[in-house]
């Protein structure tokens, strides 16, 4: 089976177990850097498959957008000589990624108990909605975790309803927590020689994610309450209508405020005793809304944002995601990169890591269910046993 050579990760073995958003999110990204990733699948396929619209070639985006780099296999684990194989990937492996319920591996001897005591250095990464204790037998939705954890709470109108993200948030948050703990556990192995069971899961991640929000309540007693577009600590920190839509503006400090307020053609606003300071003008925010926005009505948006950006006053236009891929493209920052070559190439959004001396790959498109079987099959049975020198 042939093997990267380049990239931070190159030489590592993953076996992923994983499916939906999560743990796809993270494998995805070891292997983008350079990681060999074996997705094992049931012979159904991952579930996202089949969450359509919208599709590319009849294939799913959703699943598009997070299996690049990797190799797959489609082993049913009901069949005791597949099981063995997965068993045997897992032997070899230097990191596995599984987000089956807690426990659900158990029965096929591919636990972290039953698969560490073959292979000692092994990398074991769990994801779960809700933890291995109490919250185990929970499913683990992205939009559970986002009404649980308080997220809902504070996402839309202070009127209205509460709203979801406009993604799975906690299941990207969680998919990078997962990341950091395999890379860390990587690195710890170096000088112990073994490997760890690392565990993330959904609700943890949002409380951990949620931030000043959490920590307002935990540190302050302060129990965080829905603003639509508002910060709880800073104004302005929104969107404020110019003269054809609306147009982000922050002021991040008080110097920021006097650089907004000279642009305006208001530099008076900063000697105003209810403006002067961040504290203030958030007390105020009531009384200063108004002002700006009768100053912003004289100019455009996209006018504001130039006057604003050259001023070195945070701004920005709500752009549509395909106005958000746009803009990112002229900056030069090349957000959409071919995966693949010919005819299989599929445009994909970019690795958002850059190296100065590693490569990131994108050199193997999402794969079909078990299009990489036979090959992994013929590596694992080439391989010497475990405990030999044989090419791992």
């Amino acid at each position: 089976m042939t093997t990267r050579t380049d990239g931070p990760l190159s030489g590592l073995l993953v076996a992923d177990f994983s499916r939906i958003l999560a743990g796809p999110y993270a494998t995805m990204l070891l292997a983008d850097l350079g990681a060999e990733v074996i997705k094992v699948e049931g012979p159904a396929g991952d579930d996202t498959r089949t969450w359509v619209p919208p599709v590319r070639d009849d294939v799913s985006t959703y699943y598009l957008s997070v299996n690049r780099n990797k190799k797959s296999i489609a082993l049913d684990l009901k069949d005791p000589a597949d099981v063995e194989v997965a068993r045997d990937l897992a032997r070899r492996a230097d990191v596995l990624v599984e987000n089956f319920r807690p426990g659900g591996l158990a029965k096929y001897g591919l636990d972290y108990a039953s698969v560490s005591a073959e292979n000692a250095g092994l990398v074991y990464a769990s994801i779960s909605g809700f933890g291995s204790g109490g919250g185990a037998h929970l499913p683990g939705y992205d939009l559970m975790v986002q009404a649980m954890s308080g997220l809902m709470s504070l996402t839309g109108d202070p009127e209205g309803q509460p709203y979801r993200a406009g993604i799975s948030v906690f299941d990207v948050m969680t998919g990078m927590h997962a990341l950091v703990g395999v890379l860390a556990a990587l690195n710890e192995r170096q000088t112990s020689g073994r490997g760890q069971h690392v565990e993330v899961n959904l609700m943890s991640s949002a409380l951990s994610g949620l931030v000043n929000q959490t920590g307002a309540f935990v540190a302050g007693g302060a129990v965080p309450f829905r603003m639509g577009n508002a910060h709880p600590s800073l104004f302005p920190y929104e969107p404020l209508p110019a003269a054809d839509g609306d147009i982000i503006i922050i002021a991040g400090n008080d110097r920021q405020f006097a650089a907004l307020a000279t642009v305006l053609g208001a530099p008076e606003l900063v000697e105003d005793p209810r403006f002067a300071h961040n504290e203030d003008r958030t007390a105020h925010r009531e009384e200063l809304r108004p002002l700006l926005v009768e100053l912003l009505a004289k100019r455009t948006k996209a006018e504001w944002f130039e006057a604003l950006s050259a001023a070195g006053v945070a701004s920005g236009p709500i752009n549509t995601v395909d106005e958000g891929v746009a803009f990112a493209t002229g900056l030069g920052l090349e957000p959409v990169v071919e995966v693949g070559e010919g005819a299989d190439a599929v445009p994909l959004v970019r690795n958002p890591i850059t190296f100065s001396r590693s490569g990131v790959r994108y050199d193997l498109p999402p794969p079909t269910v078990g299009q990489q079987g036979a090959e992994v099959r013929a590596w694992l049975s080439e391989q010497a046993p475990v405990g030999t020198e044989g090419d791992r």
